[in-house]
């Protein structure tokens, strides 16, 4: 059940991201516009942010903050208190061994806990990892899965590595220290649209268009849970509550009340009996008389 509405402007596109800070809705949109409406009010704030933007997402430690990026759309990051320019902008890398420039698509992003660093993956299967607390603006770590898109990235409980997804349903774990492959985790058969690890446990769930909501074990690389939710997903999230089957069951004495309840409604109901039994029952009370007339009358037939 919700408790209010608001119109964030359809003409502008379909929204990137969503996110909440002291009160104020912060919305960013495909066509650039990131406005924090202020709470109760219809007035807001925008700014600009490029166009073509994939994703936005808000540091949770610095809830002031967001990143944004997207196709031909650096990573940026901003301020919600300072909204004039970006706090961080990123640089895009040297051209290629051919003098070309190198084509930018930003699909995800995530910040690391303790520290200022941001992760990415693009479309050209590109994982890169840049920290805004250094002069340089261009990635510090730099590494490439396969030869798919990737589409959605998660980083692991202690922040070492991350989980990427790419739209041919593979996922891999990579290591966010030595800049290398750790393990594939198997299983996906769509493309990956969520990504969502367990802040304590070595666990990592997907989902994926072929309509699968699965759970690996990231170190062990197995395949926990797999279930089917007949609908396409997009995203996915964990609960933050603690034992949520125990609090949503309804106390044992209730449950004895009801199955009292039920008890009595069924003694109450009356006793259907089987239709050809009582069919049976008038051959059976036939006088002596009417069964020799009977036998007679198949004789002279």
């Amino acid at each position: 059940m919700f408790t209010e509405v608001r119109d964030c402007g359809k003409e502008e596109g379909p929204l990137r991201g969503l996110a909440v800070c002291d009160g104020s809705l912060i919305t960013c949109a495909e066509s650039g516009l990131l406005k924090v409406w202020k709470e109760g009010s219809a007035d807001h704030t925008e700014v600009p942010v490029g166009r073509g933007v994939c994703r936005m997402r808000q540091d949770p430690e610095r809830m002031e903050r967001v990143a944004t990026g997207g196709k031909e759309n650096e990573l940026k990051v901003w301020d919600l208190q300072r909204l004039q320019q970006p706090v961080f902008n990123a640089k895009n890398v040297r051209n290629n061994w051919l003098d070309l420039r190198v084509p930018v698509w930003v699909r995800d992003m995530q910040f690391v806990p303790g520290s200022e660093k941001i992760v990415t993956c693009t479309s050209y299967c590109q994982v890169r990892l840049y920290d805004p607390s250094t002069p340089q603006r261009r990635p510090v770590l730099e590494m490439t899965y396969d030869e798919y898109p990737l589409t959605a990235l998660s980083l692991t409980s202690d922040a070492n590595a991350v989980v990427v997804g790419n739209t041919r349903g593979q996922m891999a774990v990579m290591d966010l220290r030595k800049g290398r492959l750790l393990k594939c985790l198997k299983g996906q058969a769509g493309s990956i649209r969520g990504l969502q690890c367990h802040p304590s446990l070595p666990l990592v769930a997907s989902c994926s268009l072929d309509r699968f909501l699965r759970v690996h074990n990231t170190d062990t690389k197995a395949l926990l849970h797999k279930v089917y939710l007949k609908s396409r997903l997009n995203c996915l999230l964990f609960t933050s509550r603690e034992n949520w089957e125990e609090q949503d069951a309804e106390p044992t004495d209730k449950e004895g009340v009801k199955e009292d309840e039920d008890d009595e409604i069924w003694d109450s109901m009356a006793t259907v009996t089987d239709r050809t039994e009582s069919k049976r029952k008038p051959d059976q009370q036939e006088t002596p008389n009417r069964q020799k007339r009977r036998k007679q009358m198949s004789i002279d037939s």
